[in-house]
């Protein structure tokens, strides 16, 4: 089982290893109690948030809360953020890398540290991968002083007693709870000692019965979690009984039928264009209908052009122009907004939504060019 940065953090805290202070978001009601400035994290478990922008610095509370507004919601490497951690703002005079780990041959605990915290420890082996230091310990020994000195002097460490002080306690927390992984990265190195800024562990599943009250703790922590995990747009959806499936993509897409939406996803990419989203309203729409699916649609922040195919069977043009111009006049959307409408009153529909100045054509493969091209320049 991996665990959540926060719940690594806590068992770190509670086995004396020093963290920040911190506090756990899952809406804005949770905002007074932060200080400023603070680190916002999403809560995701994976790797890599900084590099996508999930975890930032924060020095005033109106940016602050425009950033709790963006990630909660979002997604992190397809891993939707249902909740954040703000933390205390540390002055970090160096950051380290320490673990704790099985070596998968040997099947015997592994302490690896390295100088260079704060970076993914593949591209620390990449670059300077003498950077690295190993040492297998006795798992009935653990580690013994003359290791963390060898180990404090290969990393040019001053403070030889705090780090092995963090040692000692990373590796009775590894044998406790039966980890197989424990990382902290960064360990910070600051004026009052060692602050360990990140924390992941990884709890073996197959020792589930020597912890059962333990681990339904924290399984129970994280299916409460998941259960919040959905994007805004899924609770929106689910809420209004639109079809509607989120992908990887940027180009939003809602269509008035199944049919019609396959079609308009597999011309999205084949034009090189990647769609974000696959929804669709039924045969039967109307007004208030096409508005609420564009506002589905469009509360993903990663849509950054809209395109809207309509063949109108069924469907009435001018009902559809109508929620789009709707939509388009009450929000002021900021992204292009490209539409394919042909059928049923179309000759009605299409004057309207041109009129509001939006771009409009009666022929698939042009739409979904455009759109493909708009977001390329975008």
């Amino acid at each position: 089982m991996r665990l959540y940065e926060f719940q690594a953090k806590r068992i770190l805290a509670e086995n004396g290893i020093s963290i920040p202070d911190s506090t756990f978001i899952t809406s804005s009601s949770d905002l007074k109690t932060v200080r400023l400035p603070t680190i916002l994290k999403a809560q995701v478990p994976t790797g890599g948030r900084g590099k996508v922008g999930a975890v930032r610095k924060i020095a005033d509370l109106e940016t602050l809360t425009s950033s709790v507004g963006e990630l909660l919601g979002s997604r992190v490497k397809d891993y939707p953020v249902a909740a954040l951690l703000a933390e205390e703002s540390v002055v970090v005079e160096k950051e380290l890398y320490i673990a704790c780990l099985i070596e998968k041959t040997s099947i015997t605990p592994l302490i690896m540290a390295s100088p260079f915290g704060g970076m993914d420890i593949e591209d620390v082996a990449r670059r300077t991968h003498d950077q690295i230091f190993r040492k297998q310990l006795d798992p009935l020994v653990g580690i013994q002083d003359y290791e963390i000195r060898a180990i404090a002097k290969a990393m040019g460490v001053e403070n030889i007693r705090g780090l092995g002080d963090v040692l000692q306690k990373l590796f009775k927390i590894f044998k406790h709870i039966d980890a197989t992984l424990i990382e902290i990265n960064p360990l910070a190195v600051t004026v009052d000692g060692y602050v360990a800024l990140d924390g992941k562990i990884i709890l073996d599943d197959k020792a589930r019965y020597r912890h059962a009250q333990y681990f339904s703790k924290l399984k129970a922590e994280q299916k409460a979690l998941e259960g919040r995990r959905k994007t805004k747009a899924v609770n929106l959806a689910e809420t209004r009984g639109i079809n509607y499936i989120p992908l990887d993509g940027t180009i939003g897409m809602i269509a008035d039928g199944a049919g019609t939406g396959m079609l308009t996803m597999d011309m999205i990419s084949d034009a090189g264009g990647n769609p974000a989203n696959f929804c669709e309203m039924g045969g039967l729409s109307n007004a208030d209908v096409m508005e609420q699916a564009m506002e589905i649609v469009l509360s993903d922040k990663r849509v950054k052009v809209l395109l809207i195919s309509l063949i109108g069977g069924l469907t009435r043009m001018d009902e559809m122009a109508e929620g789009i111009c709707r939509y388009v006049k009450h929000n002021d959307p900021s992204i292009p907004i490209v539409i394919r409408m042909c059928g049923t009153k179309a000759d009605v529909g299409i004057p309207m939504l041109r009129e509001m100045g939006l771009t409009v054509n009666e022929d698939l493969a042009t739409t979904v060019e455009t759109a493909v091209v708009q977001i390329k320049d975008f």
